[in-house]
């Protein structure tokens, strides 16, 4: 059936409202919390713990935060992240609870479904949370199986997009024997076999016969993200060095030696950016937590190490900057390769793992 000028008009506005509606109702769980300094731990284990994703994918949901205090006190029990996942988790409810909802609880108690429940992780129901209205006008949250001890209180509403996303303040952790139980970190990844498999085979090389790859296992437990070269660029990259290569993991060492780099994100499309050279991300070799592989398409130059003049010519080789970086001889090295990032006991810190020109 074919539709008139006007009725084509009309459906064509009624889409266009429609996709408003959607984008309008689009939440971020990062970007809400940014606002709130005081919440500033917990979102950023949201983040570590990809619960920050959970959450904006999802349409109707609650998110219970604590506090940096409160957040303290979990940390102090030095958990690993698959069980601070778990215990983060339960503090996510698979339900909209405004505050108005949370002080007109039909019959003044329900139990409602967290993410802990949701993923199948908690065994049983004990990944279901009881909330309460109490005298006083408070409103208690506690465990299924809480011995009439509620553990923690609601707080203030932080943000509300009606029947979408609810951020509310309670204010403690929901204690949880189930959710505090340790969990088994994955199977040990071998990554210099990952990478030579997946196209990053050169740049295996030369971590393999360097002593950097015995850091990984301790490193990957808390979270880690590699950036190796392809092997064409590799390739291209070594033969234009003017002395032999070793490799080494430069640090922070130093006041002017930062060696970081900007991550650039465009939709789908990630650039790496030194001042020296910008890099895309061309595939993924593995995303699975607590560790992320992705394949770059140019090795990363810090410009504490190069000159920016060397990119202009596909030809000529990337020239060292003059030595005026501070350390010995482990960190005298032109420096370029894959990024790591690392995180460990909560603070991000940013590593270069590096081929490194040494100087004679």
């Amino acid at each position: 059936m074919k539709l008139s000028p006007a009725k084509s008009s009309l459906c064509l506005l009624l889409l266009l409202f429609l996709a408003i509606v959607t984008t309008s109702s689009a939440h971020n769980i990062t970007h809400i919390l940014a606002k709130h300094p005081e919440f500033s731990t917990f979102n950023r284990y949201l983040t570590l713990t990809h619960l920050a994703s959970e959450i904006n994918r999802r349409q109707t949901i609650t998110v219970c935060a604590v506090d940096n205090s409160a957040m303290d006190d979990i940390l102090d029990k030095h958990m690993s992240i698959y069980t601070l996942k778990n215990v983060l988790s339960l503090h996510v409810f698979a339900d909209y609870f405004g505050s108005k909802q949370l002080h007109r609880i039909t019959k003044g108690t329900t139990l409602t479904a967290t993410l802990f429940q949701a993923t199948g992780e908690a065994p049983g129901t004990s990944g279901y949370v009881n909330i309460t209205n109490m005298k006083g006008k408070k409103v208690g949250f506690a465990t299924e199986d809480n011995d009439g001890h509620f553990s923690a209180n609601f707080v203030k509403s932080i943000q509300e997009i009606p029947y979408n996303i609810s951020v509310i303040q309670i204010s403690n952790i929901i204690t949880s024997t189930a959710a505090e139980a340790p969990v088994a970190p994955p199977t040990d990844i071998d990554l210099i076999d990952l990478m030579s498999k997946k196209g990053c085979k050169e740049f295996a090389k030369l971590l393999q016969n360097s002593q950097i790859s015995k850091s990984f296992t301790d490193l990957i437990e808390n979270g880690l993200t590699v950036f190796c070269p392809i092997d064409k660029v590799v390739n291209s990259f070594l033969p234009r060095s003017k002395n032999g290569f070793i490799n080494t993991m430069a640090t922070t060492k130093g006041k002017n030696n930062k060696y970081d780099f900007s991550v650039q994100n465009d939709g789908d499309n990630v650039k790496l950016e030194t001042n020296i050279v910008t890099a895309k991300i061309t595939g993924t070799l593995l995303d699975e937590e607590p560790l992320a592989v992705y394949k770059i398409d140019k090795v990363l130059q810090p410009s504490e190490l190069f000159k920016a003049q060397s990119i202009n010519s596909e030809d000529t080789a990337p020239e060292p900057s003059s030595g005026d970086e501070e350390g010995d001889g482990e960190t005298t090295a032109n420096n370029n390769g894959a990024m790591i990032m690392s995180v460990n006991g909560g603070w991000l810190i940013t590593f270069v793992l590096s081929i490194a020109l040494v100087f004679v």
